[in-house]
């Protein structure tokens, strides 16, 4: 099968798709458990720093309980659960109760595996490919979980880390230093956006997570690219926060998630960001 993969691209695309489409089905568990599970943990721990007992409650983790349609608790079937196919078949709603399943699921589904079929055909087989098709997996889970919670979890952000680390260090050595100080600079860069901000408005502008997760992307691309991801990043969450800002006639003080576009940025330049600098440099640049 590896010999297979490495042989053929139309093989390994195809076969990053399957796989995607099931990671996709996991991803919106992962997306509704773990803000809740820290959720948990919080409150467990002021509990304990408050000195009361701890509340007893039943586990609840991404494999128990089992999936249950929240309205009626029908337990999911297995056949019930084959992604995309499944919400189609079921015309979007539950075989008990008949309530509406949100058409988000499949779209979480078929992005998963369509941003990592992707990663397949443009980066080709290689262990670099197949290492940014994970993260591409954390990307997708850490987008919705922000866009739902504000907040970016740091087994996400970090594990995103150190699966680029580790990957430049054990296949690619000569580009671990560029990984190394484009973590560094990718953290630095939003700590000193952050801390600027605060001390001229009193106000914080973003949070820990975000910093984490640009360093994090900064050992994929290097210290180099850095401000392609911040430019991309700032230029798209500005328009679409105008944007919600006129459509919900609010004032500047709303609160907008920037972790989505910075995962968006990023994957882009994982991807192009050599071509989206050549293309800067030639069209702005004499």
């Amino acid at each position: 099968m590896w010999q297979l993969l490495s042989e053929s691209l139309i093989v390994f695309v195809s076969f990053t798709f399957f796989i995607s489409l099931l990671v996709g089905s996991f991803l919106n568990v992962v997306i509704y458990r773990v803000p809740q599970m820290m959720k948990n943990d919080w409150e467990a721990e002021i509990k304990e720093y408050r000195g009361e007992s701890p509340e007893q409650k039943a586990a609840f983790n991404l494999v128990t309980p089992a999936s249950s349609c929240p309205a009626c608790g029908h337990k999911i079937k297995p056949w019930e659960n084959i992604p995309v196919i499944s919400w189609l078949f079921l015309r979007g709603k539950c075989s008990a109760c008949k309530t509406p399943i949100s058409i988000r699921y499949p779209i979480i589904e078929l992005l998963t595996a369509s941003l990592s079929a992707i990663v397949a055909w443009h980066l080709g087989f290689s262990m670099f490919s197949i290492a940014f098709i994970i993260g591409t997996w954390l990307l997708v889970a850490m987008t919705f979980i922000d866009i739902d919670e504000m907040l970016l979890p740091d087994t996400m952000t970090l594990g995103l880390l150190w699966l680029g680390l580790l990957t430049n260090a054990v296949f690619y050595p000569e580009n671990l230093t560029n990984s190394v100080f484009g973590a560094i600079f990718g953290y630095l860069s939003l700590f000193s956006v952050y801390w600027g901000f605060k001390l001229l408005t009193g106000k914080e502008g973003m949070g820990y997570g975000d910093f984490k997760l640009l360093a994090a992307l900064g050992v994929w691309v290097g210290w180099q690219q850095l401000v392609v991801i911040i430019l991309l990043s700032s230029v798209v969450g500005a328009i679409v926060g105008i944007l919600l800002m006129l459509k919900r006639n609010e004032n500047g003080s709303m609160a907008i998630p920037f972790g989505p576009y910075l995962a968006a940025a990023g994957y882009l330049t994982v991807l192009f960001g050599n071509d989206i600098v050549n293309w800067y440099l030639s069209s702005f640049v004499a």
